[in-house]
């Protein structure tokens, strides 16, 4: 028996941010996007400022799925399996070889083979939205930054920037239009008591 759907049948209707009700112009969006953050991690904490040099080429490293391990600096394209089909450090992808020597043919460390998915940890981040997937582009770049800076040394202390970035970037005090938001908010907040 098919059910159906109405929206009439709703009290409140809630939006988020990966394509549900609307349909994102993602090439306008992700540079946004980027630029917010990367803004904040040159002008607040010092990071280098070719961060805010983007290329048209630099946005091919950006797919959903992708694997952030905060202690090694690499993200990970996984197979159901839970092994690693490729790898970069940073925006740099391994060859076969290293890639073989990292990870093998076994499951990552990270991942649950009973869940089928990686397992929650403060060690990796996973970029599964297009929301988040020009983060992932900075968070590579600024990998590349580190490895450059430190000779190739594992250092890649910079996550705590990151969430910076973003609690910045997301209070009401970071827009612009905040009485225009803050209006319309409250619009919103009435209509939906109204409802």
């Amino acid at each position: 028996m098919a059910q159906h759907f109405s929206l009439a049948a709703c009290d409140v209707v809630g939006f988020d941010l990966d394509h549900t009700l609307c349909r994102y112009n993602l090439p306008e969006s992700a540079p946004l996007i980027y630029n917010s953050f990367a803004q904040f991690l040159v002008k607040e904490k010092g990071y280098d400022k070719e961060l805010l040099n983007v290329t048209p080429e630099d946005w091919d490293f950006c797919c959903k799925g992708l694997a952030l391990d905060l202690e090694d600096g690499n993200f990970l394209k996984l197979a159901n399996n839970g092994t690693v089909l490729r790898a970069s450090h940073g925006t740099k992808m391994m060859t076969p070889e290293v890639l073989a020597e990292a990870y093998g043919k076994k499951e990552w460390k990270h991942f649950l083979s009973d869940t089928g998915m990686a397992c929650r940890s403060g060690k990796y981040y996973f970029y599964d939205n297009y929301f988040d997937l020009p983060g992932a582009l900075l968070c590579a770049r600024v990998v590349d930054y580190l490895t450059k800076l430190n000779n190739g040394q594992k250092t890649f202390d910079f996550w705590k920037d990151i969430v910076a970035a973003i609690q910045h970037n997301y209070k009401m005090s970071a827009f612009k239009v905040r009485r225009l938001a803050t209006s319309l908010l409250q619009d919103i907040s009435t209509s939906f008591i109204l409802i």
